[in-house]
């Protein structure tokens, strides 16, 4: 993990195409904006653990339906 220090209006760059800046340090809440191209998803994280598990059991399901079938 790559750890950097960044104050209020200072941004970072990642693969020349997604920008990270910091808006506003609250105590301990900092918000920050993300400016990329519309095919990059970007989640929370809590956010993106919901829907790794529910395609997971998604595909749990599917794979027990198509035995299911099988037999």
């Amino acid at each position: 993990m790559l750890a950097l220090s960044r104050k209020k209006d200072e941004s970072l760059v990642i693969d020349n195409c997604i920008e990270v800046t910091i808006l506003d340090i609250r105590g301990d809440q900092v918000k920050i904006g993300i400016s990329a191209p519309k095919e990059i998803p970007i989640y929370r994280k809590e956010v993106y653990l919901q829907i790794q598990e529910a395609n997971k059991q998604a595909m749990d399901t599917s794979a027990a339906d198509a035995l299911k079938k099988i037999m």
